[in-house]
Parts: structure tokens; C-alpha cells; sequence
């Protein structure tokens, strides 16, 4: 894990991606744009990207251990989870930490076996780029596919909100070969759309 900004009041913790393969965890590319671009714009909350053991959905438990760690390292009495593709269902199996308030999928894989409980009492948004989807070689959730997720949770009483980015595809930011997090096309609608979320919550935290 490695933090940007105090956690002592609120705690957004980051979680990535995965793939079928098991392999080692890396830092996501998205996220860490994401939290260069927000940080400034929110300098009262802390951002905790996680690194996990394990990046993959055949170990998915082991991701969901590796996230709550990281709530619990940052000891903040408020969080909010912020999950990239697999990251979204890795949140969701960690939404049931007591400090948990908000969960905010970005493209979230929500498979139809995952367990939507861990979302009741919890704020739950969804932001999908239009034109993502799965192509060959190439990973992706499709619009469909996070909207039945989310429309799962809404039937279980959750409360939250579904974001459509236009011709936004799946992720963020991709990673240079010499490191550096490089934008994709609408990158900066993703932002926005994550500083919605974020401003709602601190509004309400007063």
C-alpha cells in the first residue's frame, strides 16, 4: 500500500484490476493517475493505492483479505472504496468493514456469483466508459454487464448512481514502458465524474 495525503479523517482506498492468470500484483496504471489528478483537488482526504499479493480473480479472496488490510492499516474511521474493473467486485466483498461508507465502481466486473450484501447501508456508484467491452486479448466490462450488477444491488435497497462516460473505453490511464501513468481518451471525464463522488461524500461529512 502506499498513501497520498493524511487518512485521519477519510480514507479512499484504491483497488485495481486483475486477470485470469496468477501473477504478481502491480500498481494500476489508472489509479495512480487518478490520484495524482484528485489528490490536489482534495488535499483533506487520504488515498490508499493498493498492491496486491496475487492480481487475479482465481485468487479474488485473497484480494478482498489484501483490501481489507489496507482499511484497516489506514485506521480512518471513514472510507470510501474506489475499485477499478476487478477491483469494483474486490470492493464490494470488502464494503462490509465497519468504516466503510461508499463504494465507487469504475468499470466494475460485479460477476453474477459475487455476493451483493456487503453493499446494504452503503452508498454504491457506478462510472462505465459507453464503448467498453471485452475484445479479443484485451480485457473490458460492457455497459450491460455493470448495469446488471448494479441494478442487483438496487434490488437488495442499495442507494448509489450509474455514470455513462461517452466514448470512454475500459480504464483510465495505461502504463508507459519507462513508468509513467499516460491518459487515455476522456480520462479527464473519469475525474470529474470521481470528484463528484468524492465532494457529495465530503460534503456530507461536514
Amino acid at each position: 500500500m502506499r498513501l497520498t495525503g493524511p487518512t485521519d479523517r477519510v480514507a479512499v482506498v484504491c483497488v485495481n484490476g486483475g486477470q485470469g492468470s496468477e501473477v504478481e500484483g502491480t500498481w494500476s496504471a489508472t489509479l495512480e493517475w487518478l490520484v495524482r489528478r484528485l489528490a490536489p483537488r482534495f488535499p483533506k482526504l487520504g488515498f490508499a493505492e493498493v498492491r496486491y499479493r496475487i492480481k487475479s480473480w482465481k485468487r479474488i479472496d485473497w484480494c478482498v483479505a489484501d483490501a481489507r488490510a489496507a482499511i484497516g492499516e489506514t485506521a480512518a474511521p471513514r472510507t470510501i472504496l474506489l475499485g477499478f474493473s476487478m477491483g469494483g467486485a474486490v470492493a464490494i466483498g470488502a464494503a462490509d468493514h465497519p468504516s466503510v461508507e461508499e463504494v465507487v465502481g469504475l468499470a466494475p466486473w460485479i460477476p453474477e456469483r459475487l455476493r451483493l450484501e456487503p453493499l446494504i447501508g452503503r452508498r454504491f456508484a457506478v462510472i462505465q466508459g459507453r464503448l467498453d467491452r471485452r475484445l479479443p486479448g484485451l480485457p473490458g466490462v460492457s455497459p450491460g454487464s455493470s448495469r446488471l450488477g448494479y441494478e442487483r444491488a438496487l434490488a437488495l435497497g442499495v442507494e448509489g448512481s450509474y455514470t455513462l462516460i461517452p466514448r470512454a473505453v475500459h480504464g483510465v490511464a495505461f502504463r508507459a514502458r519507462w513508468g509513467a501513468p499516460i491518459p487515455l481518451p476522456r480520462a479527464g471525464r473519469w475525474a470529474d465524474a470521481v470528484s463528484l463522488e468524492l465532494a457529495r461524500f465530503q460534503t456530507l461529512a461536514g
